[in-house]
């Protein structure tokens, strides 16, 4: 393989995470922004007050919107710390550390939604053609990692909804890498599908 962590066995998945347990992370994202833009400090998560899986390892996405526009997403491929600290951590990082976007504003937590992606174990696929593993990736259900040397990227199921073709998706992916786009067809090059849990905010802002 080419340098993806593959996790086993210490992820959160395929244990599914309650709706509760998904308001918890919602609430950890939310607290960990106010703590950081507003105050400039970090939020301690008592971990030992929280349900077993989120205190197991467990990787996450956290992507950040206002009026339907991205204003920040960052996350972790693979499971190297407590889901509830992954979170935490990639809030704070999607406010203030996306290098497409300023660092967030105080002024801005109002107007901003918080969505988390709960990530399933990775898994390399195996194909003996590009239409093998066109076959093998579903649309929707399929997020997909490309590694190709010291370059990856990452896309989410999410990103279906405005790439919803299969080739267009893996190009798209590759260009993020930094790669030719026809990359992917390359047998060196290494795909990686999982899955997410999507949990979003009701309210603006959280309230």
């Amino acid at each position: 393989m080419s340098g993806a962590n593959v996790q086993q066995g210490a992820a959160v998945q395929p244990e599914r995470l309650t709706a509760e347990e998904g308001e918890q992370l919602l609430q950890i994202a939310r607290r960990s922004l106010e703590e950081t833009v507003r105050y400039g400090r970090m939020y301690d998560v008592d971990l030992r007050a929280l349900p077993r899986r989120l205190q197991a390892k467990g990787a996450s996405f956290v992507t950040l919107t206002q009026q339907g526009a991205l204003r920040g997403c960052i996350g972790s491929a693979h499971a190297h710390q407590p889901l509830a600290l992954d979170v935490r951590d990639n809030a704070v990082k999607a406010a203030l550390a996306d290098p497409r976007f300023p660092p967030m504003r105080a002024e801005e937590l109002e107007t901003t939604e918080i969505e988390v992606s709960v990530l399933t174990p990775l898994q390399r696929l195996t194909y003996s053609s590009p239409e093998d593993l066109l076959a093998q990736i579903v649309p929707g259900r399929h997020g997909l990692l490309l590694v190709r040397g010291g370059h990856r990227a990452l896309l989410l199921p999410q990103v279906w909804k405005r790439l919803p073709e299969k080739v267009a998706f893996l190009e798209q992916l590759a260009l993020k890498a930094g790669l030719p786009a026809d990359v992917w067809q390359d047998p060196e090059t290494d795909i990686y599908i999982f899955e997410v849990q999507e949990f979003h905010e009701r309210k603006t802002g959280g309230h």
